[in-house]
């Protein structure tokens, strides 16, 4: 593995990360919007990764292909929590309130909500420190090179 392909993985997983706390802090934001353009309460937002699929130059050249693996990761979709239900509420003064005085909420859950961008935090961090660790062997390379 290059160098620079140490710094390519852990950018795209900076990248893909912080792409992940943005949904999460919408789904956060949304939590008790009870109506879209559509008519229906906000759908939590999920986002899925998968990993890179990269391949060299020279690989391309000499027409082999061999299963690389480290690649780095990259958003593949982002999808709408349907699994979950609605949360139901009652409150019959509400504008949104069906004929029984129930209003749906968004399936959001503020914990596990909570908990993701934890998660995503952490992952982010632990990114920054692969990429610090790549840097710092960089530059000791460059030191002994100078000697």
């Amino acid at each position: 593995m290059s160098l620079f392909q140490s710094f390519n993985i852990s950018t795209s997983g900076m990248t893909a990360q912080r792409f992940r706390m943005d949904v999460i802090s919408e789904n956060v934001a949304n939590v008790t919007t009870t109506r879209t353009e559509d008519g229906t309460p906000y759908t939590r937002k999920i986002v899925t990764f998968q990993e890179k699929q990269v391949t060299p130059f020279s690989h391309v050249l000499s027409n082999t292909r061999e299963a690389y693996l480290g690649n780095g990761v990259k958003v593949s979709k982002v999808s709408e929590d349907t699994n979950s239900d609605y949360i139901m509420k009652y409150d019959p003064s509400h504008p949104d309130a069906d004929e029984n005085g129930y209003v749906s909420y968004p399936n959001v859950n503020i914990i596990t909500e909570m908990t993701n961008m934890i998660d995503a935090s952490r992952s982010y961090e632990a990114n920054i420190t692969a990429f610090e660790t790549s840097k710092a062997i960089a530059l000791k390379g460059l030191e002994l090179g100078r000697s």
